[in-house]
């Protein structure tokens, strides 16, 4: 990969850098397939500093430039203000590339303590997140919020759902919020894992890691299964593949409801 125009702060460039090819092809397909992009949507990225999102921004940058659709982009980063994940040091970092940006932060850990009722730290966090992120969308006038959740995540959410829930359920790659007047999509639904960061690591990208101590105090459902599907794959090579058959109309569920 080519970088220009490199100003490095000790975290890698302040440049967009052109995705791998197998990157842009999976994203390329899954926006064909579930219609993800439209002519003159107003796209929000979601921002967390994590190698998914930040893939995610570069991804979208190239289909920004190539791609027949218009469309335009920003990117939103809600910092939950705990002592253990400061993601300012996105800050500069978008200055630099010069794409719209909108930091968002909140006393998320604060207020977990006082509004929380049976849900954990991170099922509120996440609801906190979700509500800001819509609330930025509309604010600034932007139709859709993308988020950064591949194949990975659908699958242990798959199972989560099986397992302890009693549902055949997983992500959607394209929805209709109830409140319809903004659309969600994944872009990344058939990228996995690896590439994200195996792309995040080759273009040194600054990836901001995510300590939550309410997270790693107790070992989560998702560490788990993601466990337990590392060592089932390790014997089948196809596994993913097989899951993603299986998933699929769980993954366009709700998408017909976005022409409406």
């Amino acid at each position: 990969m080519k970088h220009t125009n490199e100003a490095s702060l000790g975290f890698g460039t302040y440049d967009f850098i052109a995705p791998p090819k197998s990157l842009i092809r999976a994203v390329g397909k899954a926006i064909g397939d579930y219609q993800l992009i439209r002519a003159g949507d107003r796209i929000l990225l979601g921002l967390s500093g994590g190698k998914d999102s930040l893939s995610l921004l570069h991804i979208l940058r190239h289909f920004q430039r190539h791609a027949p659709v218009r469309f335009e982009f920003a990117a939103v980063t809600i910092d939950p203000q705990s002592g253990a994940f400061d993601p300012s040091p996105l800050i500069p970092y978008m200055e630099k590339l010069g794409v719209p940006y909108f930091y968002v932060r909140e006393p998320i850990m604060n207020l977990a303590e006082t509004h929380m009722d049976n849900n954990s730290y991170c099922a509120f966090c996440s609801r906190m997140k979700r509500g800001l992120m819509y609330k930025t969308a509309r604010e600034q006038g932007y139709n859709v919020l993308a988020l950064a959740q591949h194949l990975d995540d659908l699958a242990e959410s798959f199972l989560m759902s099986a397992f302890h829930g009693g549902k055949l359920k997983t992500m959607k790659a394209h929805y209709q919020i109830d409140a319809g007047d903004l659309r969600v999509i994944r872009p990344l639904v058939q990228v996995r894992e690896r590439q994200t960061a195996d792309f995040a690591k080759t273009a040194q990208l600054p990836v901001i890691m995510e300590n939550c101590p309410a997270c790693f105090d107790m070992p989560t459902q998702r560490q788990h299964m993601k466990a337990l599907l590392a060592a089932e794959e390790a014997s089948n090579s196809n596994l993913f593949k097989s899951l993603a058959t299986a998933m699929q109309p769980l993954i366009r569920d709700g998408l017909n409801n976005t022409f409406e």
